[in-house]
């Protein structure tokens, strides 16, 4: 994966994390629809911190070389 798609969906994860906060923020919203709004988020954010630990790990090695 380029670096360029890679920050395209570590920045999409984030936007659609921060739209699912939005969504919870909704005093309107079930238990049941929070419950799995909550869980896709969390899942969007375990995601992008994947991505950004697989960045660091280019990086740290590309310094030692």
């Amino acid at each position: 994966m380029s670096t360029e798609t890679e920050k395209l969906v570590f920045e999409d994860k984030i936007v659609e994390a921060k739209q699912l906060l939005e969504k919870l923020s909704n005093p309107q919203i079930t238990l049941s629809d929070s419950i799995e709004v909550y869980k896709t988020g969390i899942k969007q954010l375990e995601d992008a911190q994947k991505l950004l630990d697989e960045a660091k790990l280019i990086f740290t090695t590309q310094e030692k070389n």
